[in-house]
């Protein structure tokens, strides 16, 4: 009558959890729905105010910075991959001289918020040492350094997470550290890694939004720019909902690519056939 962490609801708990469930419900759907009266009331569905994303102009600005958010993910979310695997196997080496400036790079840039990273990379290194750097590249080393840092983290814990066993194991036939690396631990901890690792790239996603405040023209920018504008009725709350409903479909088309991703790494292997007379793949059994 009881699991692990928690004893199994009776009948009385089991009626309070479905009145409380209920309870929550209406609850949830009042707020909604008031929200939505406020919106009514305030005139935010009329159609003079969602009249902006009729323009071909309009909605070919807002594709272009959709590429731009995108593509600023993707560089950002491979090299942060890679920075994060590299400083992992530093911080991972048995030589000081590599783990111990592995271990300093990575704490330094997960302390340092990554707006301050974005702004030092766009103004600081100009003003600094004379070296200007595109406001898209501003923002992808800024998601690198910071995302990164993380990921070397995620991964180094993935890896000690395999079971001592199994390296010894391998060193005890032979296998030098780099290939029992590759070919033993690293195999088993992506499964654990990867539902965090796919998290933390959602927040990369997210993070392009930062963007903006150096004028990096991705969808934040384009939808405070929109939104502001006299002409169309200055529809700050249209635009950013419109915008809202693009971040989720992103993070959604990304969270279903994780589950493909994770649902491939895990299906165990096929078991060979056997036929009746004792054959396995069509080779005899001796």
């Amino acid at each position: 009558m009881s699991s692990v962490l928690y004893d199994v609801p009776g009948p009385v708990a089991r009626a309070r959890n479905r009145i409380l469930g209920v309870v929550g419900v209406a609850a949830i759907g009042t707020v909604i729905g008031l929200v939505l009266y406020r919106f009514y009331a305030t005139g935010q569905f009329a159609p003079r105010m969602w009249e902006w994303i009729t323009y071909i102009e309009i909605q070919y600005r807002i594709l272009e910075a959709l590429w731009n958010t995108v593509r600023a993910f993707a560089v950002a979310a491979v090299l942060s991959v890679v920075f994060g695997a590299l400083f992992a196997a530093g911080r991972l080496s048995d030589h000081s001289w590599l783990r111990v400036p592995s271990t300093a790079i990575v704490e330094f840039f997960r302390a340092v918020p990554l707006l301050i990273l974005i702004f030092i990379l766009y103004f600081g290194l100009d003003q600094g040492i004379g070296i200007q750097i595109s406001a898209f590249w501003a923002v992808v080393l800024g998601l690198m350094l910071y995302n990164g840092s993380v990921l070397a983290e995620v991964f180094r814990a993935g890896i000690n997470a395999v079971p001592r066993g199994q390296s010894e194991a391998a060193y005890a036939l032979g296998m030098r550290k780099t290939r029992v690396m590759s070919s033993v631990l690293l195999p088993q901890g992506v499964r654990s890694m990867l539902p965090t690792i796919l998290s933390q790239l959602v927040v990369v996603l997210k993070d392009t939004a930062l963007g903006f405040l150096i004028l990096y023209e991705e969808l934040l920018l384009v939808a405070r720019q929109l939104g502001s504008q006299g002409q169309l009725g200055s529809p700050i709350l249209q635009v950013a909902l419109v915008i809202a409903v693009i971040y989720i479909g992103l993070c959604l088309i990304l969270s279903g690519i994780s589950r493909l991703v994770e649902k491939r790494l895990t299906r165990g292997p096929v078991a060979p056939k056997t036929t009746d007379t004792g054959q396995v793949g069509g080779a005899g059994v001796l």
